[in-house]
């Protein structure tokens, strides 16, 4: 490098005449240069690249250093840190344990390291805690949150508001619904009663094979497996159509209208309410005959469930299951097609042997409780007059005889003979009320009471409990009916209304019996009875009122 500073400046520049660089005055030229020239050249190069590399490494060095030391004074001073908190929570804990013990703290020097070697692996057992935790929770942290115990929300559902389209389709909606059941228990029932010979006769074969040699709960399964498979070609748009007993098919409805007059939607209210009335009727009854039965309401049927209960126990205990339920199986087939289709066609051997049958039909309801518990207090009250009823009187002659109102015996009540009351169908009355249109007074015009038919009568019981009340009373003789018919008070209303008219000589206009909720069961009990009399050839004589 000193040799090219000592050297003087030249340059070389190219020729206006020829492309050839010409060398400037005062340079040497490429001769003058030596071999001991380039090594010394070199060799100062070299020397000078080293020491800046040297330099270079020695400034790399002291910066290293100095981190190295900041490094070192930060964790020292986090460990006298450490050590003073370790040391204040040891203090802080003899503290607590001296004063519950009432001792002074005596901690030896020796021992003052191990405190804090229980510490630190205490936080060690935390941390490995914290993160099998943390582990856990990643991996079944979803499935434990549905294990979460919460208060049940009480939410009270919004009823809807009374709306005669929406009855009429839920009624449609249960009928629908059930349909597939009432399919069900018709083709049963068509087997049992071998409907179809041939059919009922290789389900018969079928079945009985089945139980002999123990594939009766696998038939079952593997028939549900079927039912299922067809259903589902079904609803992927296969026409399989099967059943032992050939469906009617229903009239088509007509759509539910928009917009229904009053008298429209009042009609229909009445209809589904019938039939809702009827289906929670039936219902009713067969859960009041279940609930009877295990209430020992009736011990007699109660005593058989319990003797069989107890039969069926110990056969369970000494028979094994294989067995048993063989035998079980093999009854059931034999009382399925065999014994109820004796008994469905032969119904007087069935009223004597079918056991089942006659316990349920046995079994009371809580109205027919209720009836029978009256009943059983007439007698005793009125127990005195009949001691003096003649013998050769049958029960039910007695009974009616000396039938009794809520004000008094009945032939007293109404001044008829005594041979007098009232027919089995209208024994406790039916509630109605008695509109004279020949009177003007409102007092008159219409009262509200019970109304009888007799073999010879017809008697309304005003319920008014006034002094002149039996004034009120309506007694009229069968054989004076002019005219009897059904009457409808109020046109407005749909349907065919719930009155009964009824014409004779004595009344200007027609008395008329509205307000009966069985108005059809009372006029047919009173045309046919009114009938059975005129028809006679000679009616009977009775007592002038």
């Amino acid at each position: 490098m000193a040799l090219f500073e000592d050297m003087p400046k030249a340059a070389t520049l190219p020729s206006r005449g020829t492309g050839r660089p010409q060398r400037r005055a005062g340079l040497p030229k490429m001769e003058d240069f030596t071999f001991d020239s380039f090594e010394m050249l070199y060799s100062g190069t070299v020397d000078k690249i080293k020491s800046h590399k040297m330099n270079l490494n020695i400034k790399e060095e002291l910066r290293k250093l100095r981190e190295e030391t900041n490094v070192d004074s930060i964790r020292q001073e986090l460990d006298r840190e450490r050590t003073k908190r370790l040391d204040l929570e040891q203090k802080m804990n003899d503290l607590l344990k001296n004063t519950l013990e009432d001792s002074p703290p005596q901690i030896p020097r020796k021992q003052q390291s191990s405190p804090n070697n229980a510490t630190a692996e205490k936080q060690q057992k935390e941390v490995w805690s914290s993160r099998l935790q943390k582990w856990l929770y990643e991996r079944f942290g979803v499935y434990l949150e549905g294990f979460q115990f919460q208060p049940e929300e009480s939410t009270v559902e919004a009823e809807e508001p009374l709306s005669a389209k929406r009855l009429t389709e839920n009624m449609r909606r249960l009928k629908r619904g059930a349909r597939p059941v009432t399919i069900f228990l018709r083709n049963l029932s068509a087997l049992s009663n071998w409907h179809s010979v041939y059919t009922s006769a290789i389900a018969f074969i079928i079945y009985m094979y089945a139980a002999w040699h123990g594939w009766a709960i696998p038939m079952f399964l593997f028939l549900a497996i079927l039912r299922l498979s067809l259903n589902y070609l079904i609803a992927r748009g296969w026409r399989i159509q099967w059943s032992i007993v050939p469906e009617v098919s229903e009239p088509l409805q007509e759509p539910p209208k928009e917009d229904l007059t009053v008298s429209e939607t009042f009609k229909l209210v009445l209809d589904v309410a019938q039939k809702a009335q009827n289906l929670f009727g039936k219902m009713a009854d067969v859960l009041e005959k279940i609930k009877n039965l295990f209430m020992w309401v009736q011990p007699e049927s109660t005593r058989k469930l319990y003797i069989c209960l107890w039969i069926v126990f110990i056969t369970s205990c000494l028979l094994p299951y294989k067995l048993m339920g063989f035998m079980m199986g093999l009854y059931a087939g034999i009382k399925f097609f065999i014994i109820d289709f004796l008994f469905k066609s032969c119904p007087k051997l069935r009223d004597k042997y079918d056991t089942p049958y006659i316990v349920w039909n046995s079994l009371p309801t809580d109205p027919q409780l209720k009836l029978s518990a009256v009943e059983k207090i007439q007698p005793v009250a009125s127990r005195g007059s009949l001691a003096t009823v003649p013998c050769g009187v049958s029960r039910e002659e007695e009974t009616g005889r000396y039938h009794s109102t809520k004000k008094g015996a009945f032939h007293e009540v109404f001044s008829v003979p005594e041979s007098e009351r009232p027919l089995p169908v209208c024994e406790n009355g039916w509630r109605c009320c008695l509109i004279n249109r020949d009177r003007k007074m409102p007092t008159d015009y219409i009262r509200n009471g019970m109304l009888y038919v007799t073999e010879n009568y017809l008697c309304f019981e005003s319920s008014s409990s006034r002094s002149n009340a039996s004034k009120k009373n309506k007694v009229i003789k069968l054989v004076d009916i002019t005219d009897i018919q059904k009457y409808k008070v109020l046109s407005v209303l749909p349907g065919s209304g719930m009155g009964i008219s009824i014409a004779t000589p004595s009344t200007q206009k027609p008395l008329v019996f509205g307000a009966m909720i069985h108005r059809d069961e009372a006029f047919e009990a009173i045309f046919t009875q009114y009938m059975k009399i005129m028809t006679t050839s000679k009616p009977p004589s009775s007592t002038e009122l």
